[in-house]
C-alpha cells in the first residue's frame, strides 16, 4: 500500500484514497500489537506475584539486524503496562539494570565470563555448570530483581503495599438485609435489626 501511495500523483483524487488505505492499515497493526501486549501483560502480572523485567537498551538493539522484531514487539509500551497493572493488581514489578551481566554471570557461582556473541546460546562454566544462556538470563535477573540493591545501589524493589481498605472483610450486615428491591422493609414486627 506504501508503494502504491508513493507512485499517486500529488493532488489527486486516487492519492488521497491511498493515503486512506495506508493510515487504515497502520491502524489495524497498531491496534492488534496493543491488544496483544494488554492480553500478555493482564496475563503475566495476574499468574505471578513478581515480575522483574530487564531494562534493555531498545535504540540500540534498534541498530542491529534485529531492528524489525524489536520495533514490531514494541517493547517499550510492554513494560509501562507491565507496570501499571502490577501497581493496580498489588504485584511486586522491578527493572534490573541494562548494564547487569545477566548473561555472562552463571547462576550457581556467581563468575563473569568474558563477553559472548549472540550466536552462542549455550555455554559451560568452570565451576562444572552448565548454561542455556537464556535460561541463566533469567535467573539471574529474578535474582537480582528479589535484591534490595542492583549492582549500582539503585532501588529495585518498592516498598509494601497496603491492602485496599474493605478488601477481605465480611460486614456484620453483609447478610442481613432490611429493604427488599423495592424499599419495602423486610423485617417482621418484634424483630432485632441487631440479631441478624
Amino acid at each position: 500500500m506504501q508503494q502504491a501511495l508513493s507512485r499517486k500523483q500529488r493532488g489527486s483524487q486516487n492519492r488521497r484514497k491511498a493515503v486512506i488505505k495506508v493510515a487504515r492499515a497502520h491502524a489495524r497493526v497498531a491496534d492488534t500489537r496493543r491488544d496483544w501486549q494488554h492480553k500478555l501483560s493482564t496475563a503475566i502480572i495476574r499468574d505471578n506475584q513478581a515480575v522483574y523485567v530487564e531494562d534493555l537498551a531498545v535504540a540500540g538493539l534498534g541498530r542491529t539486524r534485529l531492528a524489525r522484531s524489536v520495533h514490531d514487539a514494541g517493547w517499550a509500551g510492554f513494560t509501562t503496562m507491565l507496570e501499571y497493572k502490577a501497581a493496580r493488581y498489588g504485584r511486586t514489578f522491578a527493572r534490573v539494570d541494562r548494564f547487569f551481566p545477566s548473561t555472562r554471570m552463571c547462576s550457581d557461582c556467581g563468575r563473569i565470563t568474558e563477553k559472548m556473541a549472540l550466536d552462542v546460546r549455550a555455554w559451560d562454566c568452570p565451576c562444572g555448570s552448565h548454561h542455556d544462556r537464556d535460561v541463566n538470563a533469567a535467573k539471574n535477573i529474578r535474582a537480582a530483581g528479589q535484591a534490595d540493591l542492583n549492582d549500582r545501589g539503585a532501588h529495585v524493589r518498592p516498598g509494601p503495599v497496603p491492602a485496599v481498605r474493605r478488601e477481605a472483610v465480611t460486614h456484620p450486615g453483609a447478610t442481613c438485609s432490611t429493604r427488599s428491591v423495592e424499599g419495602i422493609s423486610v423485617l417482621q414486627d418484634g424483630e432485632d435489626v441487631n440479631s441478624c
